[in-house]
């Protein structure tokens, strides 16, 4: 590893030796936190594989529900009734309930080792008949309550699925950070100060050598 391009002076060397000890201790709350990254990672990513499995299940159901509905009212039936399907300002399906509620979409934040990752919960009202009784069949208010059922859950995979994006992202950046720290900057102090101090070991010890031959020549 190349030294650093400094003098060798004492004011150099205590300077080093106060840079080495500062990257030390940066390097240990950087492993600390690459460690803890991992173990967040893992985590958040064997839930979004057991909600995931958990998605495409209901999902399944629900399209065989409606694929029932279908059967027992017709496409065109079923088109006329997504006229019951509200659409906000902000692009977030809400089907309407009897009660006049939609369900609510809330984004928050929540904060890991100085990351902000999005937090999304879903509140579903109470559940009714969202169609009128004509030109649909029950298997219609079927699929649309398995839908509906299911939204909690797409919610619940897309914050795990941003989240372990966002771990991700974060444990690359600290883990090049560890490594430049641990295999660039760490070894080159620590040789840059090894040649240092020898150097100055080197010049005491010539310093000694001439004030012994100048005290040997006055006696």
């Amino acid at each position: 590893m190349p030294k650093l391009n400094v003098a060798p002076t004492k004011s150099n060397l205590l300077s080093l030796k106060r840079q080495l000890s500062f990257a030390e201790e940066g390097y240990d709350l950087l492993e600390e936190k690459r460690q803890i990254l991992i173990f967040e990672l893992m985590n958040r990513l064997a839930r979004a594989q057991e909600v995931e499995r958990l998605v495409t299940e209901l999902l399944r159901h629900a399209h065989a529900a409606l694929r029932e509905a279908t059967l027992d009212s017709g496409s065109e039936s079923l088109e006329r009734v997504v006229v019951a399907v509200n659409v906000s300002s902000r692009q977030t399906y809400q089907p309407r309930s009897p009660e006049g509620g939609h369900p609510e979409l809330n984004l928050t934040d929540q904060h890991l080792m100085g990351m902000r990752i999005p937090k999304i919960t879903v509140q579903i009202p109470p559940a009714g008949a969202p169609f009128g009784v004509g030109g649909t069949s029950a298997s219609t208010d079927v699929a649309m309550l398995r839908f509906v059922e299911l939204l909690p859950k797409l919610a619940e995979l897309a914050e795990l699925q941003n989240a372990v994006i966002r771990l991700a992202c974060e444990l690359r950046k600290t883990q090049r950070r560890c490594n430049a720290l641990s295999k660039i900057f760490i070894p080159s102090y620590r040789e840059t100060i090894l040649y240092i101090a020898g150097t100055l070991e080197e010049r005491e010890r010539e310093s000694l050598t001439i004030l012994k031959m100048i005290r040997d020549r006055l006696v």
